[in-house]
This record gives structure tokens, sequence and C-alpha cells, in this order.
């Protein structure tokens, strides 16, 4: 099975920064698609930007473009997001996903079906 772990959240003041990693083992990460995405209590989950795995391109949604930025390390077998200009907004936990077959051409990766999911990670942005 594929092993997806999140790490880096933590408590930031408004205007801070995280940069969150997300690594898997046992497998070539750049063979694979990754997405993160985000959930708040009582709130649907959002997806929030993903690297494909041929040439990395990157999309972002709305609510954090200019903010977060993803990119893969694949000889690190990680994907990271930085994140910057931090709102309280942005708290929830994130959570790491990861599909081996790509999306079909034309079509973004900032879909929800993705086979892989780690633990997830928290982000809480507060004065």
């Amino acid at each position: 099975q594929v092993q997806v772990v999140e790490s880096g959240g933590g408590l930031v003041q408004p205007g801070g920064s995280l940069r969150l990693s997300c690594a898997a083992s046992g497998v070539t990460w750049g063979y694979y698609t990754i997405g993160w995405f985000r959930q708040a209590p009582g709130k649907a989950r959002e997806v929030v930007s993903c690297i494909t795995s041929g040439d990395g391109s990157a999309d972002y949604a709305e609510t954090v473009k200019g903010r977060f930025t993803i990119s893969r390390d694949n000889a690190k077998n990680t994907v990271y997001v930085q994140m910057n200009n931090l709102k309280p907004e942005d708290t929830a936990i994130y959570y790491c996903a990861a599909r081996l077959r790509p999306f079909r051409m034309g079509t973004t990766c900032l879909q929800h079906d993705y086979a892989y999911w780690g633990q997830g990670t928290q982000v809480t942005v507060s004065s």
C-alpha cells in the first residue's frame, strides 16, 4: 500500500507562514499526482492545490492563489506546499492525497478522486 504522511502543521499568527510536507515511502513519488486538501469543522473538504506527475504543473484554488506554492522534490519523495500570508480562514486539517493514474488530458488536477490519503496535519492561524 502507498503510505502518505503529512507534517509541518502548527499554530501561526495571521500573516505568518508554514511549509507542509507530504512524504511517501515504498513508492516512487514522482509517478504520482499529488493534491493538498483541507477541511475545517462543519465544512466540506476543499481542494487547495495539486501538482502533476509528468511536467509538474500546478494548480490552486482561488482562495489560496498567490499565497500558496506547491512543489515537489522527487529525489526525496516529498511534495511541499509553502503557505504564506496565512489567514484565520486557512485554519483546517490539511490532507495530502496521491493518485497514480494521471487525470485526463485537458482536465485540472483540482479534483477529489485521489486514491491514497494521509492522516492530516492541523494548521491553526490565530492571534
